[in-house]
């Protein structure tokens, strides 16, 4: 059984305790991997890995600092199938899923900030025949990265590549429930020469792990993504201490479809929105509201295509949904199957755990699964699932409908579909939410902002938005 190890100075070693924690494929239901059941000792050395590695990182040119990180973008590519297995292994996603959204986008993560920070400049102010300012933006020092175990290596380099590439030193910590390619992305870190203690990644639980980087006195900055229960603990712990704060929270976000839209368009892109990554996506479209005079129409295309969905072995082709992260977590989702029924919903499609035959008999699958007839602020309506589980509402007004889409206390994105550009400006300011498509969805240009409204968390990240978190702007005034 694989063996799992710190990354900390350059090396891979043990956690300091010598305990591990068993990692599971749930695609089998079975354990196939030990990663380090790590605690403030191992914090503690990585943090002072990241302090020594700092000032000659924070003195190396931004093209050195971009060339060592394209040469790790370089390095997923060329080991794209590799860390793709890796990748279905740990999270139970179809690997065509791995190989033509996760790896590459890792890649582009790095390659994209490995050339921004040479086109990151500042601001001067002239005071005319007075003074000039000019603003220089400095690297913290040693930042903490906390990603989640959805998209495991996608989310973890959009967090340390611009964190790097602004001259800061990392210690970063994945999701002890999908750490694999974490792991393998530190043996690239070795191949690609990046320089011992620039990078540090700790493995284990967050309230030992995670809890300690957030307490760390020399750790000034912290970028997290998970649940908003999490983001609360890490705010109230690092708040009184002046920390710099990334949150990147949960979401429940509306896909609103009015009657004027691309009608195939927007139930093929619905059903991705509903089920990518079984579910498992911040921004998954789980709240569909449709105009009434489409309703009908709209749910018998969309529950015809979802009942064509494989549920599946991830590592075969025809496999277009996996399993569920973990056995926790498929309870979780099954639970809340069981109160949508409880608060007067019907099931229209899926509703059940799925046994797949073979190798993955023992695996944890839901059915993707659709339900109407439920009121705009129950639970199931309000409540982040983070699966597989979707709600049809119908509406009448655009007005009623920006009720429903606001209802809730999460504002991560939301998708709106029709054909008049002047609805959709209207409605798209109106929406809460930090990230609006019209007519699409997911589709991401790594230059935008990224964040949410309300509990969906605070700040954003991406494009300059992630270089200006990642540094501490100084004002210089000149008299002339």
């Amino acid at each position: 059984m694989l063996k799992l190890k710190n990354y900390i100075n350059g090396e891979l070693v043990a956690p300091v305790a010598g305990q591990y924690i068993g990692s599971y494929n749930p695609a089998v239901g079975a354990m196939h991997a030990l990663l380090p059941d790590s605690d403030e000792q191992d914090v503690e050395l990585a943090v002072q890995a990241a302090l020594a590695a700092f000032p000659a990182w924070a003195a190396t040119a931004a093209e050195k600092r971009g060339q060592l990180l394209l040469r790790l973008a370089d390095l997923i590519d060329l080991h794209l199938n590799r860390l793709a297995e890796a990748e279905a292994t740990d999270t139970g996603k179809p690997l065509s899923s791995a190989k033509t959204m996760d790896i590459p986008r890792a890649s582009s993560n790095m390659r994209f900030y490995g050339t921004a920070i040479q086109h990151f400049a500042s601001e001067a102010h002239y005071m005319a025949g007075t003074a000039i300012n000019y603003t220089v933006r400095h690297p913290h020092g040693v930042v903490g990265c906390i990603s989640p175990w959805n998209l495991p290596l996608y989310l973890f380099t959009w967090k340390i590549a611009p964190a790097l590439a602004a001259g800061n030193c990392v210690v970063a910590k994945p999701s002890e429930v999908t750490p694999l390619t974490a792991y393998l992305l530190s043996e690239l870190c070795q191949e690609a020469g990046l320089p011992p203690g620039v990078l540090n990644i700790v493995h284990g639980y967050g309230h030992k792990v995670g809890a300690a980087m957030v307490a760390h006195p020399k750790v000034p900055v912290i970028s997290f993504t998970g649940g908003t229960k999490t983001g609360r603990s890490i705010a109230a712990t690092a708040a009184p201490m002046f920390k710099k704060l990334s949150l990147e929270l949960g979401g429940k976000n509306p896909n609103i479809v009015f009657a004027d839209c691309n009608f195939e368009e927007a139930v093929v892109t619905s059903v991705r929105a509903a089920f990518a990554n079984q579910g498992q996506i911040c921004l998954c479209g789980s709240r569909i509201f449709v105009e009434r005079s489409l309703y009908e129409q709209f749910k018998a295309a969309f529950v015809e295509k979802v009942n064509a969905l494989v549920v599946g072995d991830p590592l075969q082709e025809n496999t277009s949904q996996g399993a569920i992260v973990s056995e926790e977590h498929l309870q979780k989702v099954l639970s809340y199957i069981e109160l949508a029924k409880a608060e007067g919903g019907t099931i229209v499609a899926g509703g059940e755990q799925v046994q797949v035959k073979g190798r993955c008999e023992k695996g944890w699958f839901v059915a993707p699964t659709v339900i109407e007839g439920l009121a705009h602020n129950c639970r199931t309506n309000t409540e982040e699932i983070f699966g597989p589980v979707v709600t049809l509402t119908p509406f009448d007004t655009e007005e009623e409908v920006l009720h429903y889409a606001n209802c809730t206390d999460y504002g991560l994105s939301a998708t709106i579909w029709t054909q008049d550009l002047t609805r959709a400006h209207r409605v798209a300011h109106q929406v809460h939410a930090g990230i609006i498509w019209v007519n699409t969805w997911l589709l991401r240009d790594l230059r935008t902002p990224f964040g949410g409204m309300k509990n969906s968390g605070v700040g954003r990240e991406g494009g300059f938005e992630a270089l200006r978190f990642f540094t501490e702007p100084q004002n210089v005034c000149i008299k002339l």
